[in-house]
Parts: C-alpha cells; structure tokens; sequence
C-alpha cells in the first residue's frame, strides 16, 4: 500500500505549481468566512439596534421633560366689553352731568319760592339772582366732573382691551408615570427578548456559516485526494498500457488486449480532468465564502494528508467537541435546546406573550404626575396685562378606560392565538431537530463503520493489486486481470477517501445539529 500512496503522492507534487500558494487550515477559512460573509455583518448589527431598543425602553420609566413654545395670530381681538357698554363707559360723565343738570332745572325755582317764603320780607328777585348764580358756578363745576368722569370710563375701555390678535405662549412641562397598566413592564421585556432573538439569530447565523465552510473545506480536500488518486491511478495504467505495447511487440500479448488498456487510459485520463474540473469550481466556491478572489491559487491544510479521520490537532479538537456534543446529549433532560434556531422559536413565544400584556394594559387606569412651568403674552395673573408672566404647576394625570366596543378584548385574544401558533410551531420544530440529531448520530456510527470497513477494502486491494503485477510480471497472469486488479485498488482508495470525508461531515453535521458547531479554542 505504501507503493502505491508514494507513487500517488509523487503524482500529486509533480502537479503542484511552482508559485506561492496561500496555505489555509480549516480554523483560518472559518475566522474568513466569518470576517467576509454580509449577512452575519447583518446579524451583528441588528444585534446593536436591538441593544438601542433595549436601551430606549429602559428611558420609559425615568421623567420626561419637553419645552412648548407657540406663537398665534387672529384677525379680530377677544372683546370682554360690547359695543353698548362702551359706548355708556365713554358717556360716563357727560351723561351724569345731564341727567344732573335737566333735575335741578326742574326744581330750583320751586326750592326758590319755598326758601323766600320762608324768610320774611324777603325779595324773590334777590333769591333768583343768587339761583342765577348759583347754576353758573354749577355748571362750571360739573364741566370738571364731567370730563373726569368721561375719563375715567375711557380708561376702563382700555383697560378692558384685550389685544388677543398676538398670542405668545410657552412651557416646560415634566411627565413621570406612575402606572400605565404594565404597558412599560410589558415593553421592556420586549425588548429584552428583542435582544436575545438578535443574538440567537447571529449564533444561528454563525453556525450556518461554519457549517457551510466545513462543507466547502472538506469538499475541496476530498476532490484534492482523489485528484491524485486519479492521477497516480493514471500512472498506473500508462505503466501498463507500456508494458502491454511491448509484450504485443514481443508477440505475448493480443492486440485486443492492447486496445482494453488503452481504453482504460483514456478513462483514467477523462477522470483525471472531471476532478480536475471539480478541483476548480470547488476552490472557487472556497475563495467566495472566505473572501479571496475566485482565481485565487490556495492549499488547504488537510489536502496533504494521508489520515484525515486522525492525526492533526484540528482533527483531535473536532472529535473532542462531537465527543462533548455526545455526553451533552446524553446527560440532558432536552439536548437540542443549544440549537439557536429553538431559541429564537422561544423568543418569539415569550414575544407574543409580552405583547398579549402590553394589549391588555389598554383597558387598566393610567397614572402619571406632571409638573411645570408655563409663561404668556397677554397674561391675566395680574388683571389683564399684555407682557409675559408665568407660574408653576404640578399635578395628577389619570386616564380610565370605560367603553372602546371590546376593541381591546379582540385584540388580546389574537394575540393569544399568535402565542399559540407560536408554541405550536416550536414543538413542531424541537420535533423535527430531535429526528435531526438521532440521524445524525446515527451517520456518525454508519461513518465510522465505513471507514473501518474501507481500510480492510484497502489492505485486500493493495494484496490484490500486488500478487495481480507480481503474476503479470511473471506472464502468468493477463492484463485483464492486472486491469482488473488496478480498477479494484482505485475503487477501495476512492472508498477510503469518501468514508474519511463522511466521517468529517458526519461530525460537522451532528454538532450542528445540537447547535454546539463554534470555534474551536
């Protein structure tokens, strides 16, 4: 066996380019995939918007403080005075001194008869020239009287005038609630589980882009491995295409057989390019995840290595964590509650149920305090003045739901068949994830039964292929049978390398089944 690998791994370095190469393990392709894939970019940063909500939703039970400032214009001013009572403010005087005037017109001569009768042997002419004159040093004096009092009632007019056509208006206003009906407890803890469903859907995210990396990496390796199988199968049939061509030369070979070896040349030659073909598409799809370009010349690690079922520390610290993901799964009450995917699914559940509270906090009373400061321009504090002036405020707000037609009812109970669909949907689907882990255990022990398997295959194909070239050697054995023998060996070492491969993915896929699929430490 140990021939044949030589003569496959002489294969592989006589193909291997001359250029430097960018030699990747399977931790570094991840740490790129990781740093290049958009979509876990995407991840990480709902993960920041859910923080801020977070953050945003704690600000709901500390006081608030807001600055109103307004500014208005009317056409007409408010008038508190009608037009009649203006019109009697600003007569006020002139008509007091009339209605004075017009009484003692009427009963001064009266006043003066009585009063000369009263005095005896008086003079009436004497009595009506002091009347006279009397009324004059009235009338001057009520002409005083009367503007004063004309005076007096303009002043209450203007006083009276609003001049409400500018309006200026302001205040600082402070809210702290007090009780919303849970409506703010309800919030917070939506956006606790907002959080914590960003952060699952990163992890989820994250594996998958592990998961596909591996796939990407191992995939590679195994077209790498049989590419120099292939080759070295190559070499192994143009060695005996040579010596059939000069044993048909010598006359102990048949031309037909001849023809048989150089068919299976041509087909040793067409798989060589298939591989090679697939070699290339499968480092190019490499290259996309890990963020180099397409054409980009790179080694993996692995691609080298005779035993990749053992041997390197990455393979060691893989076995190690399936290893881990198989006690994990044993010793817990449910083992795929690490999958992320579950969790979102109980984010989502716990959400429903939050929002079912926060709907029904719509038909509780509502309490909260106020407090401020508020300033206008017209201000009445002080009469009416039209200058700014201001004045402190604190009270009560309370806010009793008594009829909104069971609006609220409705809603509450639709969102208690989303909690239920919810609930439905995730043991439905920690269902299905249970199947996924039994299979996948179960891939894991088929893997290591074919493996076991192939190396028996491979130590009775290399006997076989050995005694077959000793016989053709000897001329004892056709080359048929050499054919044979050769098309055996590469079926075996092709099996060999499948079985290695599955035993990698059958690993990559149970713990990403049970959700522990992280980078190795």
């Amino acid at each position: 066996m140990n021939r044949y690998l030589a003569i496959v791994l002489l294969a592989g370095g006589t193909a291997m380019p001359a250029c430097a190469q960018h030699v990747l393990s399977l931790d570094s392709c991840r740490a790129m995939a990781l740093r290049n894939n958009k979509q876990l970019n995407v991840a990480k940063l709902k993960q920041d918007v859910a923080k801020n909500v977070r953050k945003s939703a704690r600000t709901k039970y500390l006081p608030h403080v807001s600055a109103i400032g307004t500014y208005q214009f009317t056409s007409e001013p408010v008038s508190i005075l009608n037009d009649d009572q203006k019109g009697a403010l600003q007569g006020l005087g002139t008509n007091a001194i009339t209605g004075a005037q017009s009484l003692l017109s009427e009963k001064m001569p009266g006043y003066l008869k009585d009063a000369a009768a009263l005095i005896e042997g008086s003079k009436i002419p004497i009595f009506q020239e002091m009347a006279g004159q009397m009324q004059q040093d009235l009338a001057q004096a009520t002409t005083g009287i009367q503007t004063g009092l004309n005076n007096i009632g303009q002043r209450v007019i203007d006083a009276f005038d609003t001049d409400t056509r500018h309006i200026w208006a302001g205040s600082i206003l402070l809210t702290q609630p007090v009780f919303m009906g849970g409506a703010i407890v309800a919030m917070n803890k939506m956006a606790d589980l907002g959080e914590q469903m960003a952060s699952n859907q990163h992890e989820a995210r994250l594996q998958a882009v592990l998961y596909a990396t591996d796939h990407a990496y191992w995939q590679v390796v195994s077209l790498k491995h049989k590419k120099l199988l292939a080759e070295g199968y190559l070499k192994l049939v143009k060695k005996l295409d040579s010596d059939v061509q000069k044993m048909i030369q010598e006359g102990v070979a048949t031309r037909s057989e001849g023809l048989s070896v150089s068919v299976k040349v041509n087909e040793a030659e067409m798989a060589v390019q298939k591989v090679n073909d697939g070699l290339v598409l499968s480092k190019m799809l490499l290259c996309q995840m890990v963020g180099l370009p397409l054409d980009g010349n790179i080694t993996l690690a692995d691609e080298d290595s005779d035993q990749l079922a053992v041997g390197n520390g990455q393979s060691s610290a893989a076995e190690d964590a399936t290893a881990e993901a198989f006690h994990s799964m044993n010793a817990a009450d449910n083992p795929v509650d690490n999958r992320p995917e579950l969790k979102v699914l109980e984010n989502v559940v716990d959400l429903t149920k939050q929002t079912t509270n926060l709907l029904r906090a719509g038909n509780l009373p509502q309490v909260a305090l106020t407090g401020g400061y508020a300033v206008s321009n017209p201000n009445v504090l002080n009469g009416f003045q039209r200058k700014f002036g201001g004045f402190w405020n604190v009270g009560v707000l309370m806010r009793i739901p008594l009829w909104n037609w069971g609006d609220v009812m409705y809603k509450v109970r639709a969102s208690k068949g989303a909690t239920a669909i919810a609930s439905l949907e995730l043991a439905d689907a920690r269902e299905k994830i249970g199947l996924q882990v039994n299979q996948s255990r179960f891939k894991v022990a088929e893997a290591g039964k074919r493996m076991t398997m192939a190396q028996t295959s491979i130590k009775r194909a290399d006997e076989n292929l050995r005694t077959a070239n000793l016989g053709f050697r000897e001329g004892v054995i056709s080359p048929t049978v050499v054919m044979e023998a050769q098309t055996a060996w590469l079926q075996a070492q092709s099996q060999k390398i499948d079985a290695e491969i599955d035993m990698k993915l059958s690993q990559v896929d149970l713990r990403k089944a049970m959700g522990v699929l992280k980078i190795e430490n």
